[in-house]
């Protein structure tokens, strides 16, 4: 049975990623400026199925949709486009079948009408951990995934391996020290072997782009 229309939770997500080798150590995220704590790893594993028109119009205007399983927030999620570094992303409960739910429908036609048909299969093995400060608070969360991707349109398999450092609820919300928190996690993980993400998204690296 499709999930009943409801108003979905809405999140906003900022991040950064990297690409790493196989055998890339993970930092030590005890060295990061106002980290008291780290917890983790806790071990998640991920399926994520992705829906676009035809033509990929909701891939042009930088939005995604998936169906996922596995982790703290399997569900299915519909992420905008990116605006000043961030993301709006709903997410609606799962549901008992596959179907597409109507709410999310009519929300992805006000970017581009069409039928939804399958896009890409994500699998990650992720290795999550969370970055607290000295109160407790959630600065960040990082994942260390290693994934396998199927582009549904050709066949075509792809693998790799990603770290993402995601901002959390006692992260500063001020531009200037936000650049700050993530020019030394970049610098952690640089000096760790990470180096720049080469596609914009897990999406976009499993099409290919």
């Amino acid at each position: 049975m499709t999930p009943p229309t409801t108003e979905p939770e809405r999140s906003i997500e900022i991040e950064h990623t990297y690409d790493v080798d196989a055998d890339t150590a993970v930092p030590d995220w005890a060295t990061l400026a106002g980290i008291a704590s780290v917890e983790g790893p806790e071990h998640r594993s991920l399926d994520a199925h992705y829906v676009d028109t035809a033509e990929a119009g909701l891939g042009r205007r930088g939005v995604a949709i998936r169906r996922r399983t596995g982790g703290p927030d399997a569900g299915w999620h519909l992420k905008g486009p990116l605006i000043d570094e961030a993301r709006v992303e709903l997410h609606w409960p799962l549901g008992d079948d596959h179907d597409i739910p109507e709410a999310i429908r009519e929300t992805a036609a006000t970017w581009a009408p069409g039928l939804l048909v399958p896009l890409a299969r994500i699998r990650s093995e992720r290795d999550a951990y969370i970055l607290r400060d000295a109160q407790g608070g959630v600065v960040a969360e990082f994942v260390d995934d290693r994934v396998i991707a199927v582009d549904l349109r050709e066949g075509t398999e792809r693998t790799w391996r990603e770290w993402e450092f995601e901002l959390g609820s006692a992260a500063p919300t001020d531009r200037t020290l936000r650049t700050a928190l993530f020019a030394a996690a970049r610098d952690i993980a640089y000096a760790q072997g990470a180096r720049a993400a080469s596609s914009a998204s897990k999406l976009a690296r499993a099409l290919g782009q």
